[in-house]
């Protein structure tokens, strides 16, 4: 009941993805139906991407990824991406990125930002986290967020050791969306989001173990290990 959710209640910040949105083609409808209502009401609503194209070849390939995405991207206050995510899901081109996306140049990817809030002006922040994999066990980790025509970037994590890197988008996504309901500060943000990353990739599973009093110390330069 979006009227009850996002009207009598004021929710403030809604959450959805494009694993949620690929599932089948109700849940695309359902999620094109969510972030209309959201937005009706002033909701904040975020969106990761998360291109995954085994969920979408049953319902349509890689031109429904993209006719749903764009779709939903018109009602996206903080969009959530990887290169990947922004060049499949709505098409947008990295300029220097290989097939494979192996290597990635910094400013590329920051012109293929402004060239996304351009056509979608109602962005307001968008946000990727930046891995570079050495090997399997090893990934140097970082964070950019892109707020009010303004480029933040996170503290780095080189030669982070990954014991699982499933929910380490997720867990960006969440301190994103922390720093910014907690303090309306967009390096904050990012910082949060990067920490938080970092200490799920050394936790196992897809769900967060860390505390706030952990995720404030690997802020701090305290290196991205669970505090035991």
């Amino acid at each position: 009941d979006w009227e009850h959710i996002f009207g009598k209640l004021g929710v403030r910040w809604f959450h959805t993805g494009g694993i949620f949105a690929a599932l089948s083609a109700t849940t695309a409808e359902l999620t094109v139906e969510a972030v209309k209502a959201a937005n009706k009401h002033g909701t904040i609503v975020s969106y990761d991407l998360n291109y995954r194209p085994s969920l979408w070849k049953t319902i349509g390939g890689l031109a429904k990824a993209q006719e749903v995405n764009r779709e939903i991207a018109k009602y996206v206050d903080v969009m959530i991406g990887n290169e990947e995510d922004f060049t499949a899901s709505l098409g947008f081109e990295v300029k220097g990125v290989d097939h494979n996306i192996s290597n990635i140049e910094l400013d590329a990817f920051k012109a293929m930002i402004e060239t996304a809030v351009k056509e979608f002006s109602n962005f307001k922040v968008a946000a990727t986290t930046l891995r570079g994999v050495k090997t399997a066990t090893v990934n140097d980790w970082s964070a950019i967020l892109w707020h009010d025509g303004q480029f933040h970037e996170s503290r780095k994590y080189p030669g982070l050791e990954i014991l699982d890197r499933v929910g380490g988008g997720d867990s960006f996504a969440s301190g994103v969306q922390f720093g910014f309901m907690e303090f309306n500060d967009a390096q904050k943000a990012v910082e949060y989001g990067a920490a938080h990353g970092a200490l799920a990739s050394t936790t196992p599973g897809d769900t967060s173990m860390a505390t706030r009093k952990e995720v404030e110390k690997t802020m701090g330069g305290g290196g991205a290990r669970v505090v035991r």
